[in-house]
This record gives C-alpha cells, sequence and structure tokens, in this order.
C-alpha cells in the first residue's frame, strides 16, 4: 500500500512538472518571441503586449477550475489529471505552428491568444486536480511534507522550460531565436504533454474518492452557498500568494533585463539559479508544517513579505553584480516557500470529499486571475509609465490581503477534513 501511494505520488507530481513547463515556456521565451507576433516597436510596448495575452491565459481559469473541478468531484480526481494535459498539449502545438505577424497579420496574435486561452483552461484544472490528488494520497502524519511537491514540481517546470532556453541560447544565435528558436521550446512541451497524458490514464484513484457514494453534487453555486467564507479566504491568499509567486519568479528574468540592465542570458541564469534554491527548500517548509502547523508557515510568508517588497525591488534595480542580484532575490523567495510548499494542501483541508476539487481549484482560480495572472502586465504598466517604484508597493500591498486571510483561517493541520487512510 505505502509503495502504491509513493507511486501514485510521484507519478502525478511528475505530470504536474510538464504541464507547469508548458505554461511557462512563453514566460521564459517571452522577451524572443514578442517581435514576432507584434507590430515592430519598442521593447517595453512589445513585451506589454505579450504579458497582456499571458494575462488572457489567466481569464479561463476560474472556467476551467469550475468545470474540471466538477469533472473531478464527478468523474475522479486522475480522470481530470488526464484531461488537464490534454489541453495543455493543444496550447502548446498550436503556438508551434502559429505564423508571425509579418505572415499573417493580426491573425498571428489572435492564434497566440486562443492558445494561451486553451492553456489557461488547462492550469486552471490542474491546481485543483492535483492538489486534491497529492493531499488525498498523503498519510497525516507526513501530509504538509508530500504535498511540497506540487509547487517542487511547479517550479520544476519553470526550470525546465529556463532550462531549454539556457540551451537554446547557447546553441543557436540571438538571431535564430527570435526567428524560430523559440519554437522547439513549445514542440518538446507538446510532445512531453502528450507522454504525461498516457501516464496519468494508468495512476490510482484516491482512496477518498473510492468512498464517495455521491459523486453528481458538485456545483460552483452549491459551494459558494455551502462555504461561502472558505471561498473568499481561499480566493484572497491565493491573489496574494500568486502575485508574490509571479513578481519574483516569472516578472524577475524581465526586470533583471529591463530594469536592472542586465543582458537576456545572465538573467536567465539569475532566475534560474533562484528557483534551483526555491524549488529544493519546498519540501523542507512542507516538513516544517508537519510540526508546528500550517497557520506559523502562512503568516510568516504573509508579514514577511510585506516587509520585504520594497527594499528587495529596490535593491534589484540599483544592483549591477549577479551574485548580489541572486542573493537579494532569494530572500523573498524563501519567504514564499512558507506560503508555496502547503498552499494546495491548507486549501484541500477545508473542504470535504464531494466538492474537494471544486472548492481548491474555483476560488483559487478567481483570486490567481485578478491578481496573479495580472502582475506582469501591472509591473510593465508602472515602468512605461515612469513609476515604476509604484510596482514595489503594489505588491507589498497584495500581500496584506493575503495576511488578512491568513488570520481569517483556521488552523487546518488541527481542522483538516481529508480523512485518513
Amino acid at each position: 500500500m505505502q509503495r502504491r501511494r509513493l507511486v501514485s505520488i510521484l507519478g502525478g507530481s511528475a505530470g504536474n512538472l510538464v504541464e507547469w513547463y508548458d505554461f511557462y515556456a512563453y514566460s521564459a521565451l517571452g522577451i524572443y518571441f514578442a517581435g514576432s507576433f507584434f507590430p515592430k516597436s519598442d521593447q517595453t510596448v512589445q513585451l506589454l503586449n505579450t504579458a497582456a495575452i499571458f494575462a488572457f491565459g489567466f481569464l479561463m481559469r476560474p472556467v476551467g477550475a469550475w468545470i474540471m473541478g466538477v469533472y473531478g468531484d464527478r468523474h475522479g480526481r486522475k480522470a481530470g489529471l488526464a484531461l488537464s494535459v490534454a489541453l495543455m498539449c493543444a496550447g502548446s502545438l498550436l503556438i508551434v505552428v502559429a505564423p508571425t505577424y509579418k505572415a499573417a497579420g493580426w491573425l498571428s496574435p489572435a492564434l497566440l491568444v486562443v492558445a494561451r486561452l486553451l492553456q489557461g483552461l488547462s492550469v486552471g484544472g490542474e491546481y485543483g486536480a492535483s492538489a486534491t490528488y497529492l493531499s488525498e494520497m498523503a498519510t497525516r502524519t507526513n501530509r504538509g511534507f508530500w504535498a511540497s511537491l506540487q509547487y517542487v514540481t511547479l517550479i520544476g517546470g519553470q526550470l525546465a522550460a529556463l532550462a531549454v532556453t539556457l540551451a537554446l541560447q547557447g546553441w543557436l544565435s540571438e538571431a535564430q531565436m527570435t526567428a524560430w528558436g523559440w519554437r522547439i521550446a513549445f514542440a518538446i512541451g507538446a510532445a512531453l504533454a502528450l507522454g504525461v497524458y498516457v501516464l496519468r490514464r494508468g495512476l490510482a484513484e484516491t482512496e477518498a474518492f473510492r468512498k464517495l457514494g455521491q459523486r453528481a453534487g458538485s456545483s460552483a453555486l452549491g459551494l459558494w452557498r455551502a462555504y461561502p467564507r472558505e471561498f473568499l479566504i481561499v480566493a484572497a491568499i491565493s491573489g496574494g500568494g500568486s502575485c508574490a509567486f509571479y513578481a519574483y519568479t516569472t516578472y524577475l528574468q524581465k526586470f533583471l533585463v529591463n530594469t536592472s540592465g542586465f543582458d537576456k542570458q545572465v538573467a536567465t541564469e539569475i532566475a534560474t539559479a533562484a528557483l534551483v534554491v526555491f524549488m529544493l527548500v519546498q519540501p523542507l517548509f512542507g516538513a516544517i508544517s508537519d510540526r508546528v502547523g500550517r497557520k506559523p508557515m502562512l503568516l510568516l510568508f504573509g508579514i514577511g513579505g510585506m516587509l520585504v517588497s520594497v527594499p528587495v525591488f529596490t535593491a534589484l534595480a540599483a544592483t549591477h553584480s549577479a551574485s548580489a542580484a541572486l542573493a537579494i532575490a532569494l530572500v523573498p523567495l524563501l519567504l514564499l516557500s512558507a506560503y508555496t510548499s502547503i498552499s494546495g494542501l491548507v486549501k484541500a483541508e477545508l473542504f470535504p470529499p464531494e466538492v474537494r476539487t471544486l472548492g481548491v481549484a474555483l476560488p483559487y482560480a478567481v483570486g490567481n486571475t485578478l491578481l496573479g495572472g495580472t502582475t506582469e502586465y501591472v509591473a510593465l504598466w508602472f515602468k512605461n509609465a515612469g513609476a515604476e517604484s509604484g510596482f514595489y508597493w503594489y505588491v507589498t500591498a497584495i500581500i496584506g490581503v493575503a495576511t488578512i486571510g491568513f488570520m481569517l483561517l483556521p488552523e487546518t493541520k488541527r481542522t483538516s477534513l481529508i480523512a485518513e487512510d
């Protein structure tokens, strides 16, 4: 039984990695393909357009969370996981074959929007399905440790996207990368997603789902009527955590190029090194939560994040040393780890099994869409307006919203609604 549980957790996690590789390849390679899909203009305007489409992908997250959250509660956790990765494969393939603006005019960015909407639909369902699957597969005593694999693999997907970017940068000239090299990364992602679809079809189902007698009760309206307080709290903490996550991971690379003045390859190397450390500490923070509880960890991020955001961005903007930039970036990332390592688990522990996938996915997607998916666009808007420091205070305020939610949460380690198997 223990071996089967471990295989299922690792198998589910591997699929999560590929999902997020596909999603983050867009952000990692945006500095290369922005000119392919939009009319020639200055770099910041092109990045604004690319970031806007990145945000469009988030608009589909609540829809994906609703559809696949209900699907996962009615048909099984592994069924939801398989469907989400199939949609991700389709979105990546569309980006691979999309024509440039020079060849097809406005059809080019239109196809890019469609691809991102498909990927947003996929990721909207992935978060709730994977958080629920990992949480239900783990035992009570080490649930924080095993649930942290959701962000280990999420960050691993982001690292894989950056690693492919670094490899392509080493093999190809900048002109080749800009012309066609970026398409290789999306082709790799589509192929991996197809393989993971086959893997996920063979995963074991969770015991919590198998024990459900009534499988047709999950609905968005029913969730809101039964758990309005939990819904609002999960949306608030998801929005704050997502804003901080995107500010200090996906946007970091662009910030180092566009503000600090590093060249693209050095910025990618700094972001990659920061993410490696961030990924490796997730199980440590998850294991600590199994000892001290979930709420102290969440408050560590909330209060610490508010204190360091302005000083950290200010220092990063002024530094020209790669090692100093890495050290500075690790400060908020280590604080953020106290949240990311257990974020999916905390949400899963709030809801009973008949609505658990939807309860994790839908409010998360709402908060993530409103306050997470718009992070890069807001940052670049402040940059373009000549008031970049306003973004630093914006991140601080949004983390403050999450901190209020953390204070309102029960100690879910003690009140968890996930049954012990």
